[in-house]
């Protein structure tokens, strides 16, 4: 059984700064691919920022030069570390992990999500 945990979630000011992490407990060989999307009142999940190869991360052009997205095999936790915040960027963020499970099958798991506020 693996489980997903969120956390780093809050309340920024504009310019400010967070970190998000996300981490995978259980059976848990290696997280392959990490997603973050993020969803805004009254708009659709729109995916941002991702890790899809050992050397290949993406961004949506909204986040790009501000946030940077990584993992720690070690700890089974991928991050998103967000700067210059900006109040469009409140939404509600998700973490999505491909992982290996120790029994060598593959695993997609979703976050609960965690509140992102940027606000005066």
């Amino acid at each position: 059984q693996v489980q997903l945990m969120e956390s780093g979630g809050g309340l920024a000011q504009p310019g400010g700064s967070l970190r998000l992490s996300c981490t995978a407990s259980g059976s848990v060989f290696k997280i392959n691919v990490v997603a973050w999307y993020r969803q805004a009142p009254e708009k659709e999940r729109e995916l941002i920022a991702a890790i899809t190869s050992p050397t290949a991360t993406n961004y949506a052009a909204s986040v790009k030069g501000r946030f940077t997205v990584s993992k720690d095999n070690t700890k089974n936790t991928a991050y998103l570390q967000m700067n210059n915040l900006k109040p469009e960027d409140t939404a509600v963020y998700y973490c999505n992990l491909v992982i290996i499970r120790s029994d060598f099958q593959v695993g997609d798991l979703w976050g609960k999500g965690t509140q992102v506020t940027v606000s005066t």
